[in-house]
């Protein structure tokens, strides 16, 4: 991608811009008490890593189809809506020319589902990678160390915005300032991997942010 600045911001996206994280905490509870894993706070821990990664490290092989099928079953009757301010924020980073990218754990069937809910929301991001297209789940950095090449930023001049433990660690590993969204977990549980924490991408001054950016 032929790159004109020299930042960029890098977004989760379940927790962080798409009000969805509450819903998926219910639907990881449900799956886990039909098929107990004996992780203690199982739904919390799980946050931020890809449905491949959570089906080997959890659930015997005998069992994971019928996990993804119970899954996808969940995820079909998810509404998917925007959290507030942060279409905003994003609109807000393009009017400065800041590049953009989406780093998911989702697959491509939730993407599937969250364009057909969002339609104009797709638009939003320069360069969009999904669970589907990384060896490493997070907090491997992998997924935003390839948003950052795709943008050609180096990832010491982007910001990441995550919700989850291994989100803010991914980040965190990739180089990046890390803004950390308080909500899914609390704010002290992801402050030692984070640079600053926020309720909300829509309390940060992009102005402020690119700043610090340009500072790095």
């Amino acid at each position: 991608m032929n790159n004109k600045n020299d930042i960029a911001c890098l977004f989760d996206l379940d927790g962080v811009l798409v009000d969805s994280e509450r819903i998926y905490t219910k639907i990881w509870e449900a799956i886990e008490r039909q098929w107990p894993t004996g992780i203690e706070n199982f739904a919390y821990k799980i946050k931020g890593t890809t449905l491949e990664d959570i089906l080997e490290r959890y659930f015997p092989e005998d069992v994971r189809e019928d996990v993804t099928k119970e899954l996808i079953r969940l995820e079909g009757m998810m509404i998917y809506e925007a959290l507030p301010g942060a279409v905003g924020f994003l609109d807000a980073l393009r009017e400065r020319g800041i590049p953009i990218a989406l780093v998911t754990s989702s697959n491509g069937l939730k993407m599937a589902h969250l364009w057909n809910d969002m339609p104009n929301f797709k638009e939003k991001f320069d360069v969009i990678i999904t669970g589907d297209e990384v060896k490493c789940s997070k907090p491997d950095p992998e997924g935003y160390l390839a948003a950052a090449s795709a943008l050609g930023v180096d990832p010491h001049r982007c910001a990441v915005f995550e919700d989850s433990l291994q989100g803010v660690k991914a980040g965190k590993a990739a180089g990046a300032f890390v803004i950390g969204i308080a909500g899914t977990l609390k704010a002290s549980d992801i402050q030692p991997y984070s640079d600053i924490v926020v309720n909300a991408v829509a309390d940060i001054y992009p102005d402020k942010l690119e700043e610090v950016l340009k500072s790095r």
